[in-house]
């Protein structure tokens, strides 16, 4: 059973900054993209980022866009994601998806075919 694993998460201030990685437990699968999605309390699951592995393209919801920065890690089937200017009252759970099977849904947490258990990030005022 293929796992992805997030780490970095944690408290912050506003404004300040946190770098989330995804690891995958096996190279046994190929990604055509991986993602980050969030989900505060009480809310569904938000489209955060994602890169596409092969191209490099990479696309940002509206609320962070400016702010967060996704990369591929050196390693197959892992992702980094850079988040600055943390704004006062943000607290996500951020969860790390990979997408396996080509289907270009990249915005949709359906779209993709493993989901890593999730990191919390909270942003003190």
């Amino acid at each position: 059973q293929v796992q992805l694993v997030e780490s970095g998460g944690g408290l912050v201030q506003a404004g300040g900054s946190l770098r989330l990685s995804c690891a995958a437990s096996d190279d046994t699968f190929s990604s055509y993209a991986m993602g980050w999605f969030r989900q505060a309390p009480g809310k569904e699951r938000e489209f955060v980022s994602v890169i596409g592995w092969s191209s490099g393209l990479t696309y940002y919801g509206d609320s962070v866009k400016g702010r967060f920065t996704i990369s591929k890690g050196d390693a197959k089937n892992s992702v980094y994601l850079q988040m600055d200017y943390l704004k006062p009252g943000e607290r996500d759970v951020y969860y790390c998806a990979a997408e396996t099977l080509g289907r270009n849904s990249w915005f949709l947490k359906d779209g993709y075919d493993f989901w890593g258990q999730g990191t919390p990030v909270t942003a003190t005022p």
